[in-house]
């Protein structure tokens, strides 16, 4: 099975950001990802936009991937970066061909699924009103959304299989839809997971798509050998110095040991300013 990581620079120099530079956890956990996924599963790509290019061939990263499309606009096509932190996304999934896997370059598959006519998603999420609120709550400029049922339980997209592309295209179109009509509100919470991940599970429900889960909502932290997401260990290794380098060794390790030929991948990420 085709699978995509997807890098968008446009929310780090929205930001003010100067250097791009990705923290050393990240690009062990990048590394491992993809390796593991053409290992065990098929072909990975890179979806990202020219700076981010830029970056990864500046590191001698590109070997990762089976290939790298520069595919997404530097300024998201006008929308919001700050907003839609993670509409790059959308529109990566826009260009790509389905079936096709979307992994965040922080989960590790370990052991694929199996793929159907299902979408799979990481795992469902409740409908908290913090964060998902009613569709009423969102002001948009002209959008109008189906008639979508506002009580399925949103779906984590860490891991997106979408079966087919008459899906594909129907989700990204609404999904970037909203993201071009949506007034600037300044909120980088409740908008952004509504177009990502609630729009996802919506678009299923009212399409007829049926769709799986690989993890349990009720027990994401229990103990599993399947998949690793490193999720909110990112702040706790950035917190915890002794914490980051143990991990920072597993995945040299690892990295090492399964992928004997990608060594040197190691000494570029230990040797970064």
């Amino acid at each position: 099975m085709d699978a995509i990581h997807i890098i968008s620079t446009a929310p780090f120099f929205a930001k003010g950001g100067k250097q791009l530079r990705a923290e050393d956890f990240d690009l062990y956990c990048t590394a491992l990802s993809a390796l593991t996924w053409r290992k065990d599963s098929g072909k990975i790509s890179l979806f990202t936009d020219k700076k981010g290019w830029e970056y990864y061939h500046s590191l001698g990263l590109d070997g990762l991937w089976d290939d790298i499309c520069v595919c997404i606009s530097d300024d998201l096509e006008g929308i919001n970066p700050i907003m839609f932190w993670a509409g790059g996304k959308l529109f990566a999934l826009r260009e790509a061909n389905a079936p096709v896997v979307m992994i965040d370059t922080d989960f590790i598959v370990w052991n694929p699924p199996e793929f159907g006519r299902e979408l799979i998603a990481a795992h469902r999420e409740e409908l908290s009103p913090d964060i998902y609120p009613p569709l009423g709550f969102f002001k948009t400029r002209g959008h109008v959304l189906p008639d979508f049922d506002e009580s399925i339980l949103p779906l984590n997209t860490a891991f997106l299989y979408l079966p087919d592309n008459d899906f594909k295209e129907f989700y990204t179109s609404q999904a970037i839809a909203f993201m071009k009509s949506a007034e600037n509100t300044g909120d980088v919470l409740r908008y952004m997971v509504f177009a990502e991940q609630r729009m996802a599970a919506m678009c299923a429900e009212y399409t007829g798509t049926p769709v799986k889960t690989l993890l349990d909502k009720d027990n994401l932290f229990f103990p599993q050998n399947s998949f690793t997401h490193l999720w909110g260990a990112k702040q706790a290794m950035r917190d915890n110095s002794v914490l980051r380098e143990d991990f920072l060794k597993r995945c040299r390790d690892r990295l090492k040991t399964e992928f004997p030929e990608y060594g040197y991948i190691a000494d570029i990420i230990d040797r970064q300013e």
